[in-house]
């Protein structure tokens, strides 16, 4: 980063879920580029070595997904802020067969209904030209087995981070949309199967490999900086929604 000031001094940017993945590499990258960050998450453990790893200002670790533990997350912020990241919580599979309605519920909590949740915090807090960022995914596009409610939330997040980006502005809203992602997440999901979807990424994908959290960490800070870019939604896949299944 030398020869050039960093994009983010004297910012300060805030990860919901900062503690791994996604949002522990945005945090990492923010920090590259002159911010001070603050991490949110539900493991404290996880949460503080991720603090003393990246000299984080300050961590919170809650649920994301309570509102009344968010809410109080936000009055204890600095007055002003300028950029909020979240990245928790996870997408919900399930034939209908086997299909929780409360399992669905609960990942509404933490994407649809978190985004607004946040955006209401974030009036009189984030700065104005500040920025809200959202994940969203590629995979819940196609109709399939298992993907109804992945599929609803896919379809509706977009058009909810536009319509937020019109309610708050001038503060900036947007969604990243990432497919597979090789975190601990995908870890998570794949089990015994990440290897191999590993390898067929890497031998279908256009761009010739796995997409990793740093290149939507990358596309975050992007987001934050560019001061053009708001209510919409940036995919990033490698161009794996180009490939047919």
């Amino acid at each position: 980063m030398s020869g050039r000031e960093p994009e983010l001094l004297g910012q300060t940017v805030v990860v919901i879920g900062g503690s791994a993945g996604i949002g522990l590499e945005t945090a990492r990258r923010a920090r590259a580029e002159g911010a001070e960050v603050i991490l949110t998450g539900r493991t404290p453990d996880r949460l503080e070595a991720a603090a003393r790893e990246l000299g984080a200002q300050r961590t919170a670790a809650f649920d994301a997904a309570d509102p009344e533990a968010l809410a109080q997350f936000f009055a204890s912020l600095p007055d002003q802020i300028d950029h909020v990241m979240a990245t928790a919580g996870g997408p919900y599979y399930a034939p209908l067969a086997e299909f929780d309605v409360e399992g669905a519920k609960r990942a509404l909590d933490t994407h649809e209904w978190l985004a607004v949740r946040i955006a209401q915090h974030a009036i009189g807090r984030v700065r104005p030209g500040g920025t809200l960022l959202f994940i969203g995914g590629t995979g819940g596009r196609r109709p399939g087995v298992g993907l109804s409610a992945i599929g609803a939330a896919t379809a509706a997040m977009p058009a909810l981070i536009a319509n937020l980006a019109l309610e708050i502005a001038p503060i900036r809203v947007n969604l990243i949309a990432p497919g597979f992602v090789d975190t601990p997440l995908s870890a998570s999901l794949l089990g015994d199967g990440l290897d191999a979807r590993r390898e067929e990424l890497r031998s279908t994908l256009p761009i010739g490999r796995v997409v990793g959290p740093e290149d939507v960490a990358a596309l975050a800070v992007h987001l934050m900086t560019n001061t053009a870019l708001t209510g919409a939604t940036y995919d990033i896949d490698g161009g794996q929604q180009l490939l047919a299944r």
